[in-house]
């Protein structure tokens, strides 16, 4: 096991800056998830590390080894691509231990690398088959087992799983989990799967137009957005967002809007925040609860019409619209979607009241978008 260093990294293609000066530490044996939407820099970031990309500025460090100009072959990384990128016209056994072939690796050593992998894939009777004989969870097997097989001290995995469908993904993912959990190797996982990265990840670096937005564990990003960016991008459905000031008037900070009027967090009274200060305040769609459930008079109230439920078994989405005053002004018809028990069925299209409790408000500067406190 290897650590694994990216010192003040960049790339341009041109003049346009992909990644910006990213500084970020991966532990021996840690599983790191690279998470972010399409053209934040994660998978170019990934190929810089396996040296399939320049690095304009800045080191790689691998184990303490500066491999920033180093070959990939090198590195003593092995590479998943999404793609699986098999050998057609050779069967499994000979996918898998091209590179030992290359490397002009002992026979023996070869035959009993391949087997150990295969064996900790469940692919031992797929060595003969060619991979157009192969399903996709299949071929990925065989992309995965071609990494073990060279031991190397990085693994590397561009979106290995965006071409299964979704029952096969989700067993793939328990796969891979327990094969980081047997082989302990320091990993690199790039996704746009919020799933994916919550479920695998030791801790997930959230990127965004080539820049770090927040480094942390699961329960870290989920339950402290650094920012307003995090905020909506971990978590499904998204947050909800409202964009409210503070007041401090009628016995103590209150948060108000045509149409709302809030109590704040504990934290709120404690804070810097008060008078006229705008905040952005977050919700999450799980934090609602329909009133006609037991909820406590302290919680914050919304009065929702509902357009639309989507029953998904164990629970259900709903998706509302903000009924302000009047029906206007800035509350008047802002949408919010609420999940609820899957056996609670609101009216569709009728008015309801929903409640959160304020601790559970995640509260934004509404310039910076960063998290301001709580």
């Amino acid at each position: 096991m290897s650590h694994l260093g990216l010192r003040g990294v960049v790339k341009r293609y041109g003049d346009v800056t992909v990644v910006r000066q990213l500084d970020l530490d991966v532990a021996a044996g840690e599983f790191m998830v690279l998470l972010g939407e399409s053209g934040c820099g994660k998978s170019t970031t990934l190929r810089m590390i396996a040296g399939l990309e320049e690095v304009t500025e800045g080191r790689i460090l691998i184990g303490g080894r500066d491999v920033t100009d180093l070959h990939p072959m090198a590195r003593d990384i092995a590479m998943v691509f999404q793609n699986y990128a098999l050998y057609p016209h050779m069967d499994v056994e000979r996918n898998m231990s091209f590179a030992l072939r290359l490397a002009r690796r002992p026979a023996a050593e070869i035959d009993a690398r391949v087997a150990a992998a295969a064996k900790i894939l469940n692919i031992s009777h797929l060595l003969a088959r060619k991979p157009r004989e192969l399903s996709g969870g299949q071929r990925q097997r065989v992309a995965i087992g071609r990494a073990i097989v060279r031991e190397p001290e990085v693994f590397l995995f561009d979106e290995p799983l965006s071409n299964l469908d979704a029952k096969l993904r989700g067993h793939m993912r328990a796969e891979l989990a327990l094969l980081h959990e047997r082989l302990g190797k320091t990993t690199v996982y790039v996704t746009h799967d919020q799933v994916e990265a919550m479920t695998l990840a030791s801790r997930i670096c959230i990127l965004d137009q080539g820049r770090i937005q927040q480094l942390g564990t699961p329960n870290e990003v989920f339950d402290r957005p650094a920012n307003r960016f995090v905020a909506a991008f971990v978590g499904t459905p998204t947050m909800n967002f409202f964009e409210l000031r503070m007041s401090s008037s009628g016995g103590g900070p209150r948060w108000r809007a045509e149409g709302i009027d809030w109590a704040t967090p504990g934290w709120a009274s404690r804070s810097a925040l008060s008078g006229d200060a705008p905040v952005s305040v977050g919700v999450r769609p799980q934090a609602l609860r329909p009133v006609g459930a037991a909820v406590p008079a302290h919680w914050n109230t919304l009065k929702l019409h509902v357009d639309v439920v989507e029953y998904l078994g164990t629970e259900s989405q709903v998706v509302c619209r903000h009924v302000g005053e009047g029906g206007s002004g800035f509350a008047g018809g802002h949408r919010v979607v609420a999940t609820v028990a899957g056996d609670a069925k609101p009216l569709l299209h009728g008015t309801h009241a929903f409640a959160f409790d304020p601790e559970d408000a995640h509260v934004f500067d509404p310039t910076s978008g960063l998290r301001l406190s709580g």
